[in-house]
């Protein structure tokens, strides 16, 4: 990696670091992967809540429209009574999939070393 790559990745206006701000977040990958599990094209607010059973409702409410004003996810509101909200992946996002399933799967494959080499760590 040359100077210029390395100077680029420490200013804010860096897409990397702009980027992984937005998604890297406690609940924002675990959204668009529950969103992608789930199998159909659209998933509604409760469903999302009832997968993601430890979000409150006011985080994944935050979470979801964070996404969307990224461009992530869509947000589609029905004017019934009471009100239907269901929310889809954007093309955008179905692109990143592939590097959210190679994260999860590095992760899987990681995890037992990782959680060994934490409690090393420790006894030091």
């Amino acid at each position: 990696m040359d100077r210029t790559m390395i100077e680029d990745a420490v200013f804010s206006d860096c897409p990397i670091r702009n980027i992984l701000s937005r998604i890297c977040d406690k609940w924002s990958l675990l959204v668009i992967y529950t969103l992608n599990k789930a199998g159909k094209e659209t998933v509604r607010f409760k469903e999302l809540q009832r997968e993601i059973p430890d979000i409150s409702q006011k985080m994944l409410t935050v979470t979801l429209r964070t996404l969307e004003a990224d461009g992530y996810v869509t947000r589609t509101v029905y004017p019934e009574v009471p009100p239907r909200v269901e929310y889809a992946l954007t093309e955008r996002t179905r692109s990143l999939l592939p590097h959210i399933n190679a994260l999860i799967a590095w992760a899987l494959e990681n995890m037992d070393a990782i959680m060994c080499d934490r409690r090393e760590s420790c006894k030091k």
